[in-house]
């Protein structure tokens, strides 16, 4: 699409409000901008908008990161539109912008680069290398998305045909147990059975979508296959570690779990030392809750999502750390929606499948469900049972680290929840956030505050007074907050009657453990001095010399 001035105008301002991260991108560039990033742009937009579905990506200049419309001087001279010959003999596909645009907007000159999305299967590179977003920043296209603009031409690893398997290449209880699951499945949506019945097992596997006319497919082979079966993977083997660690880090004992990993799930949970754990969840009572500290359906979920979802082409394995008070699964592949935020919206869709195929076969068998409630469901469990939410650890791109808290982390969250079971998940989200010390972006924590949720000086909150009084947590919240101003002064007054004259090292000193401990070392330092200052304006107080020599004392 061509755009007019005044559409392309109304366009950026949307863009600016609510736009899709990946697929655009402001830069100041105030006078100029490097020629070698704006083609790593149009690389990394270009795949991006590839990978979402969009028909248009944009680079515009003049816009800082902070939304501030500044105008841009980028090649005002008169030969921006050469621009679009000049990128050509950077590409492999002999790409090129789409258009240019020059437009006024406040009163500033705002250049916009329609960048077009990859062609299908192909992904676009500059000077030969291949990029995407990463967050604010530009990196090499993970392997990933790689092989998911690839598979845009029709492949699918976990539908292809294994040279040389055959069905005696299947474990027989994995067969039956898939059988068993899938006719059950078929009852449940009040489809026929009887005919399901009659059927050999190769017909019933055809159905469930694992087998491809009695072929057999990595599906088949990941899902049902005999474990002396894996050499037809060459050399991978689809495989779930367990491993046990003890108090102080080390190892304590490990098992591997191969094909059928259909069977596998089961048999990992079984390892796992699932221990009642006892807790306080309400105010009201001295009796407390116990509970397992893990669920089945949260761990079997994530171990499922992990089969369903692992990028078996960088040939690694599942793995699923044990140690006294979590779980870690560890899974190779990128993290699909993105975000933890965009899973738990509602209606969410992912962009796209990893392993459809593998997918369709796993939703057949009752093993996940391809609606994206597992994020949700999980969280919604742990939620009525007012633990900690799963942590999904997302800084390397091509691996995604899930951890799952077997106890109470924080007493004042755990009592909160349960006070007020009408919280929405969105809040409950932000607030496991808080919990967990992690830093929360200012429009969240405004919104906390509104509600009266949290408390202090951003990014140092804590639980609010509401919050506390609820879950009988006063005294920590006194910690947090402090004492009043005149408190601190009474109590200055009274150490310089004794001392005559004291620095602001040695006043911090008499104040502390008074002073709110949500404040680091130096940030106490600061309220001290605010106070001395605010004593001298009042003429109680006066100092005498400058810097580490200053000494404060009450005037007569």
């Amino acid at each position: 699409m061509i755009y007019t001035d005044q559409q392309l105008i109304e366009k950026i301002r949307k863009m600016i409000i609510d736009f899709e991260d990946e697929v655009v991108e402001f830069k100041e560039a105030r006078t100029n901008y490097s020629f070698k990033d704006i083609g790593k742009y149009f690389s990394a937009l270009g795949n991006e908008a590839n990978i979402r579905g969009f028909k248009e990506a944009w680079l515009i200049f003049g816009v800082t990161n902070k939304k501030e419309i500044v105008g841009t001087a980028y090649r005002q001279d008169g030969n921006l539109q050469n621009l679009k010959k000049e990128i050509v003999g950077g590409t492999n596909e002999r790409a090129t912008f789409m258009e240019i645009y020059e437009v006024n907007m406040d009163g500033h000159r705002i250049v916009a680069f329609q960048i077009p999305p990859a062609t299908r299967g192909i992904p676009r590179t500059w000077n030969g290398a291949a990029y995407a977003r990463e967050d604010e920043n530009i990196s090499p296209l993970p392997m990933d998305k790689v092989d998911l603009i690839r598979s845009q031409v029709g492949v699918d690893w976990s539908k292809e045909i294994v040279e040389g398997a055959t069905f005696e290449d299947l474990d027989p209880e994995a067969v039956s147990y898939a059988r068993e699951l899938f006719i059950k499945k078929q009852n449940a949506s009040k489809k026929s059975t009887d005919m399901l019945l009659k059927m050999n097992d190769v017909e019933i596997l055809n159905k469930a979508g694992i087998l491809i006319k009695g072929k057999i497919t990595n599906t088949a082979l990941i899902l049902l296959g005999k474990e002396e079966s894996s050499y037809l993977f060459d050399g991978f083997i689809p495989r779930i570690t367990w491993t046990l660690y003890n108090g102080n880090g080390t190892v304590k004992a490990y098992e591997h779990f191969d094909m059928p990993l259909l069977l596998a799930v089961d048999r990992v949970y079984s390892k796992i030392r699932n221990e009642k754990y006892r807790y306080i969840a309400g105010q009201q009572t001295l009796f407390p809750d116990e509970t397992y500290q893990y669920e089945a359906d949260v761990v079997k979920e994530v171990l499922n999502n992990c089969i369903a979802h692992s990028n078996y082409q960088l040939r690694g394995k599942i793995n699923l750390e044990e140690f006294e008070d979590r779980l870690v699964f560890i899974n190779e592949g990128n993290f699909i929606p993105e975000t933890v935020e965009r899973a738990l919206e509602e209606g969410y869709k992912p962009p796209y499948y990893r392993n459809t195929f593998l997918c369709r076969a796993m939703v057949n068998l009752y093993m996940i469900d391809t609606n994206s409630m597992g994020i949700p469901m999980m969280y919604q469990i742990q939620k009525e049972k007012c633990f900690p939410l799963p942590t999904y650890d997302l800084s390397d791109p091509n691996r995604v680290k899930v951890t799952l808290y077997g106890k109470v982390l924080d007493k004042n969250y755990t009592q909160l929840l349960h006070a007020n079971a009408d919280l929405d998940l969105s809040t409950v989200f932000l607030l496991d956030k808080v919990q967990k010390k992690e830093v929360i972006s200012k429009e969240s924590y405004l919104k906390l505050k509104k509600q009266e949720l949290v408390e202090g000086r951003y990014p140092h909150i804590y639980v609010s007074y509401k919050v506390a009084n609820i879950v009988g947590q006063q005294t920590d919240y006194v910690k947090n907050k402090g004492l009043s101003n005149d408190v601190y002064k009474q109590i200055i007054i009274n150490a310089l009657e004794t001392m005559e004259r004291a620095s602001v090292t040695e006043l911090k000193e008499i104040l502390l453990g008074a002073l709110p401990a949500v404040l680091n070392d130096r940030q106490q330092s600061k309220k001290v001095s605010n106070i001395l200052q605010a004593m001298k304006r009042e003429g109680i107080a006066d100092v005498e010399g400058t810097g580490h020599a200053a000494r404060w004392y009450l005037k007569k």
